[in-house]
C-alpha cells in the first residue's frame, strides 16, 4: 500500500481534470450554438427587408410567364388565348433553334468564366501585393471598364471591329497574321463570337478581380509564411495554401458570373442581333415574343432559360462544397 499511494493523488487528480473538462464541452459547444443562432438571426434582420422586397418584384414575372407559357397567345390578340398545356414546351424542346442557342450561350459562358478567372486572379494578386500608395490608384483604372454601362461597351467595340463604320482594330493590327483592313469580324461565326467574347471580358473581369480581392484578404499570412520557411515554391504556396483558403470566394465569383454570362443579351444583340449562328437564349427569347408576337413561345424560352440558371447554380454549389456560413470560422 505504500508503494501505491504515490500513484493514487495523480490518477486521482488526472480523474478530475477529465471530470471539469467534460462539465465544460458541452457549454462550449451550447456557447458556440447560442453564438451561430445569434449570428443567424442577425443576419436575417439584415438581409431580410431586401430579400423580401427581392421576391415581390421579381416573384410575379416569374409566376406570369410561368402562365403564359401554358396558353397559345400571340401580343396582337392578348384576349384570344387557348390553353395547350405543355405543348409550347414541347415546341420549344423539338426546335433545334433552341439547342443551337443554348450550345452558343454555353459556349459563350463557360469561355468568358474561365479566362476571366484567369485574368481577374492576376490582377487580384497585382492589387493585393501592390504598394500601399498604389493601390487605390490601381483599384480604380482597374475598375473603369465595369462601372461603364453595357449598352456603351457594346456599341465602342462594335464599332472598332465593324469596318463599315471606320473600325480600327484591322488597321492597328494588321501586322497580325490573320488580319487586314478587309477582314470583316461580324461575317462568320468564329469571329462575331471572339468579339462578343472580348467585350464581355473586358468589361466585366473587374467584378471577378474584387471578389476574388476579397479573397486574397482571407488568406492567413502565417501560413504562406510557413510554408516558405519549409522551402515551398511560388507554385505550391498558390496550389496548396493560397487557393485552398480562396476556395468560397472562388466559388461565388464564378456563380455570379456564370448566371450572368448564361443571361447575355446586349452584346449580341448590338453587335449582330443572332446572325451568324451567335443567337443566345435570351435574344431568342425576345425574337420569339416581340419579333413573332408569340407570347406563349417565348415565355416558355424565359422559364426555360430559368430552369437552366437554377441548374447551374445547384451544380456549382454542390461542385464546390464550400459552407459558406462556416466559412469565417467560429472565433
Amino acid at each position: 500500500m505504500s508503494f501505491q499511494a504515490p500513484d493514487a493523488a495523480p490518477a486521482a487528480e488526472e480523474t478530475r481534470r477529465s471530470r471539469r473538462e467534460a462539465s465544460t464541452k458541452p457549454q462550449k459547444k451550447t456557447a458556440r450554438s447560442a453564438r451561430t443562432r445569434s449570428e443567424g438571426r442577425l443576419g436575417w434582420y439584415l438581409a431580410g427587408p431586401a430579400f423580401l422586397v427581392m421576391i415581390a418584384v421579381t416573384i410575379y414575372p416569374i409566376l406570369q410567364a410561368v402562365f403564359d407559357s401554358l396558353f397559345a397567345l400571340r401580343l396582337t390578340a392578348p384576349d384570344e388565348r387557348e390553353f395547350v398545356g405543355i405543348s409550347n414546351y414541347s415546341v420549344v424542346l423539338s426546335d433545334g433553334v433552341f439547342w443551337g442557342s443554348l450550345g452558343v450561350t454555353l459556349f459563350i459562358t463557360f469561355v468568358t468564366v474561365a479566362v476571366e478567372l484567369v485574368i481577374g486572379f492576376g490582377l487580384a494578386m497585382v492589387m493585393h501585393r501592390a504598394i500601399k500608395n498604389l493601390r487605390g490608384l490601381m483599384r480604380t483604372a482597374i475598375l473603369v471598364p465595369y462601372g461603364i454601362i453595357t449598352v456603351v461597351s457594346a456599341f465602342a467595340w462594335f464599332y472598332a471591329f465593324d469596318i463599315n463604320s471606320g473600325g480600327y482594330v484591322n488597321s492597328w493590327f494588321d501586322w497580325l497574321p490573320g488580319i487586314d483592313e478587309n477582314l470583316n469580324w461580324f461575317a462568320s461565326q468564329g469571329t462575331a463570337l471572339f468579339v462578343i467574347i472580348a467585350s464581355e471580358i473586358w468589361k466585366t473581369t473587374p467584378f471577378i478581380s474584387l471578389l476574388l480581392l476579397s479573397g486574397l484578404a482571407q488568406v492567413p499570412g502565417d501560413m504562406e509564411e510557413a510554408a516558405k520557411v519549409d522551402g515551398a515554391s511560388p507554385w505550391q504556396v498558390l496550389w496548396r495554401v493560397i487557393l485552398p483558403n480562396m476556395k468560397a470566394a472562388i466559388m461565388v465569383a464564378v456563380l455570379f458570373r456564370a448566371l450572368e454570362a448564361f443571361r447575355i443579351f446586349d452584346n449580341v444583340f448590338i453587335m449582330t442581333n443572332g446572325a451568324q449562328g451567335t443567337e443566345v437564349l435570351s435574344l431568342l427569347a425576345y425574337r420569339t415574343s416581340i419579333g413573332r408576337l408569340e407570347i406563349g413561345l417565348g415565355s416558355a424560352i424565359s422559364v426555360l432559360l430559368f430552369v437552366c440558371v437554377i441548374i447551374m447554380a445547384v451544380v456549382a454549389i454542390k461542385g464546390f462544397r464550400v459552407d459558406l456560413a462556416g466559412s469565417g470560422g467560429d472565433d
